[in-house]
């Protein structure tokens, strides 16, 4: 037995799933929903706060390589995302202190609607994300951005499922910029969202570092191939897995509205 009741086989099945994590997040967010899921079912003796705890401190890990990754490639406007970085840590603090006080249940209706939204858009604006053409300069470009990490950030903070692909759809749709720079800004803001989730747990000691720190690792390495990847194929590839990941996270949404009880 590798930790109180968690055995080697199990933590080999959590590597698999944190490595795809890793892989999809760096490309275009998502990953959470295949790693979460897979903590929930593999260590169901675990409360959720230690699971949540786990996970986030895990997925972190490859979100800090793959920005590091992007940002070598990518030119990052940093007089604006510093303090993006700010405003979304701060608004995610505030949507994760209402967590308790809102019935979080009644957003997952509303999310399924807005993914397809997206995907709708998406496929209908072939050109979407393919070429890099900053539509807005300057204060607008400048505010535009934090208003997209106080309302991202505090959903980040509440409730969590897609705010990489909604960050990145954001960037592309709104700000006109290609899909891999949306992603190395994508990559940055999600951080920041993240950090006060993982001090919060820590803090209370909801984190199983025994299976966090195998899983950082893994993720780490699946975000390394992720980015490579990305940078390798470019926009183009970039939008076709965007799109199928938008399916994805759709179809889990759906299973768990309609099916789930």
């Amino acid at each position: 037995m590798l930790l109180d009741d968690i055995s080697l086989q199990t933590l080999s099945f959590l590597l698999i799933f944190a490595f795809s994590a890793g892989f999809v997040d760096s490309i275009v967010g998502g990953g959470g929903m295949i790693q979460l899921p897979a903590l929930l079912i593999f260590l169901p003796q675990f409360s959720i706060p230690t699971i949540i705890g786990t996970h986030k401190l895990a997925s972190v890990s490859g979100t800090l390589v793959a920005a590091s990754q992007y940002i070598k490639q990518v030119k990052v406007d940093w007089k604006v995302m510093l303090p993006a970085v700010a405003i979304t840590g701060i608004f995610a603090l505030m949507g994760a202190r209402l967590v308790s006080s809102l019935d979080k249940e009644t957003l997952r209706p509303i999310i399924l609607v807005l993914l397809v939204l997206v995907l709708i858009y998406t496929l209908v604006k072939k050109d979407l994300g393919t070429h890099h053409a900053p539509k807005y300069h300057g204060k607008v470009f400048f505010w535009g951005v934090m208003l997209t990490g106080a309302i991202l950030g505090f959903y980040d903070g509440f409730f969590g499922p897609g705010m990489g692909s909604f960050l990145i759809f954001t960037f592309v749709s709104i700000f006109y910029l290609d899909f891999l720079h949306a992603s190395a800004y994508a990559k940055i803001m999600n951080c920041a969202s993240n950090v006060p989730a993982i001090i919060y747990f820590m803090s209370s000691g909801d984190v199983l570092y025994k299976v966090a720190i195998p899983l950082a690792i893994a993720n780490i390495l699946g975000s390394i191939v992720g980015t490579k990847l990305a940078l390798k194929k470019g926009s183009t590839f970039v939008r076709i897995f965007f799109v199928v990941v938008v399916i994805g996270v759709i179809l889990r949404f759906g299973y768990d509205i309609f099916f789930k009880h």
